[in-house]
């Protein structure tokens, strides 16, 4: 519905799922922070072989693994460097701060800001080269990844400044921890996944009424303005979008192409209309595509062809979950469902999944790319490992005999899920029906 002024006049937020206050979001945090910190990173630390982490960024330019690490409320002032340590099971496992930031006792402080500031003892770089050489590690990871973005935080400079802080000893050990931030950030708590699941219903519910004569009136609405009503809605909640919005008419008979245009972005009866959109919640990523159908004049119900398309789809949901195992690699899971969905008769199927959480796009194994179906080294090598969430991001194409000989209509949808001990699960539901403007 639009206001006098032309804009959008949006609901209430009290309208969709509920979200937590501020306050009650970084007291979760700092509890689930924890948790992650005391059970998750010991065990992988040890699986992975490094006996020491260190983590280093720069106000503004922080390490994408150091903020999975931080209190929802923190202020970190010019350079940050964590520590972490194994000292095997004696001696057991160290979690150090060598800077400036309150970590809500998340970190053990270490370096003596104040005495330096006032007396110039002990900078902070030679804070962490006593801490390297008292610990002696063997095997030190820093953030140097190829393969995953979030794993690639540690710039040029200051790695030169930590090379110069440990020496050339200790800088013969260092290595790079990419397979241990990928497991950091792909595995997830069962209590993060059921904010997972509310970042997802959240999403939902601002899609169906966008996607509702609540929201886009035929002949009027643009899919602009339903763009921008998602993003004004996730706004108006107090959170942000995952990334740009997007909105359009994906399916349009040939003659009202003709007639209208092949650039006009004002929906009409018997349109497509495809939405590809996320929000944050917290520090859990949503990203959903649904579709919508605008009825035509004396329709009740979405046409037969496009009903069935959706239910192929359906079908390839239901194969690509069941190639789901812990430790195949993301092109070993793809090659699976390409090969099951054309042996089931599946019509176009085009997968080109990734995983979701604190990143939008990874760290867990790439599924596919929508111009690559057999091998994406890399990414694609990675493997699945449980309690980790992902987007079941695929199509289905066939042909549409009411446009006219050859004409093809390829339907992409996207939803999340979760892959636990229980098996997959879809994070509140999957879309099975158009939604319905009229």
């Amino acid at each position: 519905m639009w206001s006098a002024s032309g804009s959008f006049a949006h609901s209430s937020p009290d309208d969709v799922p509920s979200v937590l206050s501020i306050r009650e979001r970084a007291a979760l945090t700092l509890q689930i922070t924890e948790k992650r910190l005391d059970t998750l990173l010991p065990k992988m630390m040890r699986e992975t072989g490094f006996d020491m982490w260190i983590i280093c960024g720069n106000e503004d330019n922080h390490d994408p693994i150091f903020e999975t690490m931080m209190p929802y409320e923190n202020w970190n002032p010019i350079t940050q460097i964590l520590v972490l340590l194994d000292q095997g099971v004696k001696k057991g496992f160290e979690r150090l701060n060598v800077s400036r930031t309150d970590t809500q006792g998340l970190f053990k402080n270490v370096w003596d800001a104040a005495a330096w500031d006032t007396q110039k003892k002990e900078s902070q770089w030679d804070c962490l080269g006593r801490i390297v050489r008292e610990r002696d590690p063997k095997k030190i990871g820093i953030n140097e990844g190829e393969v995953q973005w979030a794993a690639g935080g540690l710039t040029v400079v200051l790695k030169k400044k930590l090379v110069e802080a440990i020496g050339s000893k200790y800088a013969s050990r260092l290595q790079s921890a990419e397979p241990l931030a990928t497991l950091w950030s792909e595995t997830l708590l069962d209590e993060e996944i059921e904010l997972m699941e509310r970042a997802q219903a959240v999403s939902h519910s601002i899609i169906a009424d966008m996607f509702s004569n609540k929201v886009a009136t035929p002949g009027r609405t643009t899919t602009d303005d339903l763009r921008y009503y998602y993003w004004q809605r996730v706004s108006d909640l107090g959170l942000k979008v995952s990334f740009m919005p997007f909105v359009s008419i994906r399916g349009r008979h040939p003659k009202d192409i003709e007639r209208y245009g092949k650039d006009d972005k004002v929906i009409r009866p018997g349109d497509l209309i495809h939405c590809d959109v996320g929000l944050k919640y917290m520090r859990y990523n949503s990203d959903c595509q649904e579709m919508a159908y605008v009825l035509r004049a004396g329709e009740a119900k979405v046409p037969e062809v496009f009903r069935k398309l959706m239910a192929e789809e359906n079908r390839l949901q239901d194969i690509f979950c069941g190639e789901f195992k812990a430790g195949l690699t993301g092109n070993e899971i793809l090659g699976n469902i390409l090969k099951k969905a054309k042996e089931s008769g599946i019509p176009g199927p085009r997968v080109y999944s990734h995983s979701l959480g604190y990143f939008l796009h990874e760290p867990g194994p790439l599924i596919g790319l929508p111009w690559e179906q057999v091998n994406n080294p890399g990414r694609g090598d990675v493997k699945l490992v449980p309690n980790s969430c992902f987007t079941a991001e695929m199509s289905v194409t066939a042909p549409i005999p009411e446009w006219g000989e050859g004409k093809e209509f390829r339907l992409p949808m996207e939803q999340a899920l979760a892959f636990t001990a229980r098996g997959v699960i879809f994070l509140d539901g999957r879309q099975t029906k158009f939604h319905l403007i009229d």
